[in-house]
C-alpha cells in the first residue's frame, strides 16, 4: 500500500481525490492517504512541512492547495508569494516523499497569447504577466530542474463540490434547476475533462515514472460554451433560456494532448455530454446542496 499525502483535500480536485483513491474500488486498498487540514499542516511554514514529511516517509505528494485568485476568492493579495511557498517547501522534502504530482494550468502560457490546442512546446514562449500565471510559471521552471517531480495542467475541470457559484458547468447545471437562464460573457471555446479523468491521470503518475516533467491534461476536443449551455438547457427540459452578455467568440482555452496520451496509451476521456448528464443527475439528487442566492449574480 502507498503512502500519499493531497495537500488542499477540502478542495475540490482534492476532495474528489480522497474520496475515490479512498472507497472506490479501483483504488481501494492502494492506498493509505493522509488529508490534513490547514491547522494540522501549514504549507507556508517551511519547518512544519519539513518535520511533516520527514516523519511520514510519503511514497507520494499529490499537491492540490493553491490560494485561489478567481474572481470569487475573497483575498487576491499575495499569490505569487503563497503559492511558490508552498510549492518551494514541499520540493524541498522531496527525498522524504518520493515524487511530488502538482497542479498547474493553461495559465502558464500567458493568458495574453492563448492559441488553440497549445502543446507543451510553447511552453515559455511567453512569460505571463498575471501574478497568478506567473506563480504557476515560476513552479514549472523549477519543476523542469528536478527529479521525480510532475507539473499536470488541465484547463477546464468540472465535476461534484466545485464551485457553482462560478463554475461554468456546474453553475449552467445550477441555475437551469433553480429555473433561470443560464449565462454566459461570452461565447469562447474551453477544453474540458471530468474530475474523475484527472483522479485516473493522477493515478497513473503515482505508480509509473513519467517521461518528461509536464503534461497538459486536456481532452483535445475544446467546446464553444454556448453548445454546452444549449445541452444542460436541454437536459433540464428546454425550458430556460441562454443569455451571451457580449457577441463574438472570444480567446480559445484549450490544449494539445499528445504528450499525455503517449504516456497512456488506450486512454479516453469520459465524452462531455456524458459527464455532464452524470453531474446534472448529482445535482438533481442534492438539490439541498444548491443555494439560490449564489446564482443571482452573473460571476
Amino acid at each position: 500500500m502507498k503512502n500519499i499525502l493531497v495537500t488542499g483535500a477540502s478542495g475540490f480536485v482534492g476532495r474528489n481525490l480522497v474520496e475515490q483513491f479512498s472507497g472506490l474500488p479501483r483504488y481501494a486498498g492502494g492506498y493509505s492517504i493522509a488529508a490534513p487540514s490547514h491547522r494540522e499542516l501549514d504549507l507556508a511554514d517551511s519547518e512544519c512541512v519539513a518535520a511533516y514529511l520527514k516523519a511520514r516517509r510519503f511514497d507520494a505528494v499529490i499537491h492540490c492547495a493553491i490560494k485561489p485568485g478567481h474572481r470569487n476568492a475573497p483575498d487576491l493579495t499575495g499569490l505569487y508569494y503563497q503559492n511558490t511557498r508552498m510549492f518551494l517547501n514541499l520540493l524541498r522534502g522531496l527525498d522524504s516523499c518520493g515524487k511530488i504530482i502538482w497542479l498547474g494550468s493553461g495559465l502558464v502560457y500567458d493568458l495574453r497569447h492563448y492559441r488553440p490546442l497549445m502543446d507543451e512546446s510553447y511552453f515559455g514562449v511567453h512569460v505571463p504577466a498575471d501574478e497568478a500565471g506567473f506563480g504557476k510559471y515560476a513552479c514549472a521552471r523549477l519543476t523542469e530542474l528536478s527529479n521525480n517531480v510532475i507539473e499536470l495542467r488541465p484547463f477546464g475541470v468540472y465535476g461534484k463540490y466545485e464551485d457553482y457559484a462560478i463554475r461554468f458547468i456546474s453553475n449552467a447545471i445550477c441555475k437551469t434547476l433553480s429555473g433561470l437562464p443560464v449565462t454566459i460573457r461570452q461565447n469562447r471555446k474551453f477544453d474540458y475533462i471530468s474530475v474523475d479523468d484527472l483522479v485516473s491521470v493522477i493515478h497513473h503518475f503515482i505508480n509509473n515514472d513519467a517521461r518528461h516533467p509536464a503534461y497538459n491534461v486536456a481532452s483535445g476536443r475544446p467546446v464553444e460554451l454556448a453548445e454546452i449551455a444549449k445541452t444542460v438547457v436541454e437536459l433540464g427540459g428546454g425550458n430556460n433560456g441562454v443569455r451571451i452578455a457580449e457577441p463574438g467568440l472570444g480567446v480559445e482555452y484549450s490544449g494539445g494532448n499528445v504528450r499525455l496520451l503517449a504516456e497512456l496509451p488506450g486512454f479516453e476521456f469520459k465524452p462531455l455530454r456524458a459527464g455532464i448528464e452524470q453531474l446534472f443527475e448529482y445535482y438533481r439528487g442534492n438539490r439541498y446542496l444548491i443555494d439560490p442566492a449564489l446564482l443571482a449574480d452573473d460571476r
